[in-house]
């Protein structure tokens, strides 16, 4: 283990692209990791980089079909979609029959509102901010940005943030998580939209039209951030669009990955509630509002 951090059984919720890369580090760091799920694994496989400086690692985990088959674990990691909480619920209130941790790590800004109610135990929202590319069962490819998690700096959340602080990631704490969320949330709504809709990766956003577009719709979910409390401004929307076009060539969003699969998009937890959030405050969101009409369409 990366330090001194006692092995604990960590369960995982959603082993798909984000929940293998995770499971992946807490194995790495000497933790029994379950998978939880339908699909038979018994270990995962993560590629860190791309080409010649790729790194590939295989990692044993232990598999469980259904929530009567597993116990109360120390630390369940919820990897889901937003839209695929209400179908892992028995596994959320198995998992936490007797309290422990959910580290929530989805996208949106209403993790401890919508996954409270299911579970018995503290719920630990964390950002995900490594790009993470699913390439086959329990296989993945990660490229790496210059933070790996943000989550709360709070006590309530001290014991998960330690067990994921002694991995391999790069852990990042926030004393205005509110904050930290939206400016996550600022990815979320202009990267997946635009590249689930061209049908190309992240590189799109450096053309000029996009990158206008892009900005538009930061700008607007810039205001309705600040109207629900959190400090953003113009220079939030310019550095995450900077931020957005210096990812590594080839990078993808969790939104295309979905519809090149054929899946439903996350549009409802994302663009969504910008236009939901934008009507109560009276905020014209028409470019979220254009974007989510097209994604509406679209989605299976």
């Amino acid at each position: 283990m990366d330090r001194d951090t006692r092995a604990e059984t960590v369960a995982v919720v959603g082993m798909g692209a984000v929940g293998t890369a995770l499971a992946g580090a807490l194995a790495a760091a000497g933790h029994d990791v379950v998978a939880c799920g339908r699909r038979p694994l018994d270990r995962i496989e993560v590629t860190d980089g791309t080409g010649a400086d790729a790194v590939t690692s295989t990692y044993p985990v232990r598999w469980v079909a259904t929530p009567d088959d597993v116990g109360a674990a120390a630390l369940t990691v919820l990897a889901t979609k937003i839209h695929d909480t209400p179908a892992v619920a028995d596994w959320l209130a198995a998992l936490t029959a007797h309290g422990g941790h959910v580290v929530a790590a989805q996208n949106g800004v209403d993790h401890v509102e919508r996954i409270g109610p299911l579970v018995t135990a503290e719920v630990v929202p964390a950002l995900v901010y490594t790009n993470v590319e699913r390439t086959g069962l329990g296989a993945v490819r990660t490229r790496r940005t210059d933070r790996d998690l943000v989550v709360p700096d709070t006590a309530s959340a001290e014991p998960a943030v330690a067990l994921l602080e002694g991995t391999r990631l790069a852990v990042e704490r926030s004393a205005d998580f509110r904050t930290a969320a939206w400016r996550k949330m600022l990815t979320n709504v202009s990267a997946n939209p635009i590249t689930a809709l061209t049908g190309r990766r992240v590189e799109v956003l450096t053309e000029q039209p996009v990158a206008e577009l892009a900005m538009r719709v930061l700008r607007e979910a810039v205001a309705v951030g600040r109207a629900e409390g959190a400090h953003l401004d113009d220079a939030d929307a310019r550095e995450v669009l900077a931020w957005l076009q210096a990812l590594a060539p080839g990078s993808t969003t969790s939104m295309l990955q979905d519809r090149e699969a054929g899946r439903p998009l996350e549009h409802d937890g994302l663009t969504a509630t910008v236009v939901r959030l934008g009507d109560r405050h009276g905020i014209d969101v028409a470019a979220n509002r254009s974007l989510l009409a097209l994604l509406s369409a679209v989605s299976p």
